[in-house]
């Protein structure tokens, strides 16, 4: 087999000093909205660039016995039965500009707002391969998102990869917006500069514009990018925008060393729309319809959170939408267990007016202590066994006569519910480290350390 691939490849060596590397050219067979069936390929590799001479471009997503399957990405006439593709000889990449910084992109390099390229731009993979475990370090600087209840009781270190997870309406986007914001004020106290990328899937126009407004208000677009494919874009567009916003962080986590927060927004949506492309491509359909490479496809995603050896990290903030408060479907389970830790937002709370509307006692962080402050990790180990225990009594004497309880049961319940009203706090109003100390220490004095 080796050598059989040997032979191959110094053939193709020996084309190209000859100037004869004429890359093969095929016809469409077969068309099924945006994957289209092309025989003649016979030397394409996997996920390569193809292009429908005059009418689109594509990558290669299947290979059969005797044809080729190809994802359209950009289609500028309608495709037909017989037309001529030509492959590349190339990988299907993705473009990015520095310059692009504060702007709201797509795969192929465009600015959004203003519908131009820009001049000063590359050509990146969209995907790599995963940092080794050799380049890797221990997990262990905070990277504080100035909400309280995060910061304190379930915190984010630089290099983690935490879900946010709840329902329609519980505020998931706000609080990874929280999060973009408040790295704005800690790069004024702290000098220390950290990328951030808002990745939207699926989206439509009007909420990336939206996002994009709030964070233009804050200032907090000098630091952020938007990589964005619009429910108006093509499936497989769809499908890669994670990839290329992860390619991305990984630029400036690989050579400019920097810290980099990934916002993912949101999964779900983007396992639905890798679920309509593998059934339109013929894969076998497994659990709930999906393919049967769904956990693998969001593990590798994922995977490239991490604290790199030379001082740079890369946190994924990934987003699923959940129904009914269900958090054990297919899809969250898959990727409950690939993350270090999951923020659970409920549309209860919400409902009740605490936001964010975390629920405390489903809510995880795997590295817990680890990622924060002696003084932080202290108190927040205090507050967050107080709270659970109030959560967990408040339930059972919910009503209860409050005559009948004992004064112990009463100041257990008083204090309980006095932490809860700390935590509830209004969008966009970060609090410092030092805040937090303060707020809470205040609240029960010696109770509480």
């Amino acid at each position: 087999m080796s050598t059989y691939i040997d032979n191959l490849l110094n053939d193709k060596i020996k084309k190209i000093k000859e100037e004869n590397n004429i890359f093969d050219t095929g016809v469409v067979i077969k068309i099924k909205d945006y994957i289209v069936e092309v025989s003649g390929l016979e030397n394409v590799s996997f996920f390569e660039k193809v292009t429908i001479l005059g009418k689109g471009i594509g990558y290669v997503n299947a290979i059969y016995e005797n044809t080729v399957g190809v994802a359209i990405v950009r289609e500028t006439r309608p495709i037909k039965i017989g037309d001529e593709v030509s492959a590349s000889g190339e990988l299907f990449k993705a473009i990015f500009s520095e310059d692009a910084l504060g702007r709201i992109i797509d795969l192929f390099g465009e600015d959004k707002l203003t519908g131009k390229y820009f001049k000063n731009f590359k050509y990146i993979d969209i995907e790599r391969k995963i940092v080794p475990i050799m380049d890797r370090t221990a997990v262990n600087r905070p990277l504080c998102t100035g909400i309280a209840g995060i910061d304190l009781i379930y915190p984010i270190g630089k290099g983690q990869r935490q879900l946010i997870i709840g329902d329609k309406k519980t505020g998931k986007t706000q609080i990874a917006l929280d999060a973009i914001v408040n790295q704005r004020s800690l790069s004024l106290q702290n000098k220390e500069e950290i990328i951030c990328i808002y990745i939207a899937v699926g989206k439509t126009k009007k909420e990336i514009k939206t996002i994009y407004n709030e964070l233009l208000k804050r200032g907090a677009l000098s630091y952020t990018l938007l990589v964005v494919a619009t429910n108006d874009d093509k499936p497989p567009v769809q499908s890669l925008i994670p990839y290329v916003g992860l390619s991305i962080a990984e630029e400036y986590m690989m050579h400019q060393k920097k810290d980099v927060l990934v916002v993912i927004d949101d999964l779900k949506k983007h396992a639905e729309i890798y679920r309509e492309i593998s059934l339109i491509s013929n894969k076998s359909p497994g659990r709930e319809a999906y393919p049967s490479d769904i956990f693998y496809y969001h593990s590798r995603l994922l995977e490239k959170g991490c604290q790199h050896k030379n001082g740079g990290s890369i946190t994924i903030l990934p987003i699923v939408e959940t129904k009914g408060g269900d958090i054990t479907d297919y899809i969250s389970t898959n990727i409950i267990s690939i993350t270090d830790g999951q923020i659970v937002l409920s549309e209860k709370q919400f409902a009740r007016g605490q936001k964010p509307a975390i629920d405390y006692s489903v809510s995880v962080s795997r590295l817990g202590g680890a990622v924060q402050t002696e003084d932080i990790k202290k108190l927040g180990a205090n507050i967050r066994r107080k709270l659970l225990t109030y959560l967990e009594t408040k339930d059972v004497y919910e009503l209860a006569n409050v005559d009948e309880m004992s004064s112990d049961l009463k100041t257990k319940l008083a204090l309980g519910k006095k932490i809860e009203e700390a935590l509830t706090q209004p969008k966009f109003s970060p609090m410092s480290q030092e805040e937090i100390l303060v707020r809470f220490k205040a609240i029960g004095g010696e109770n509480i350390l």
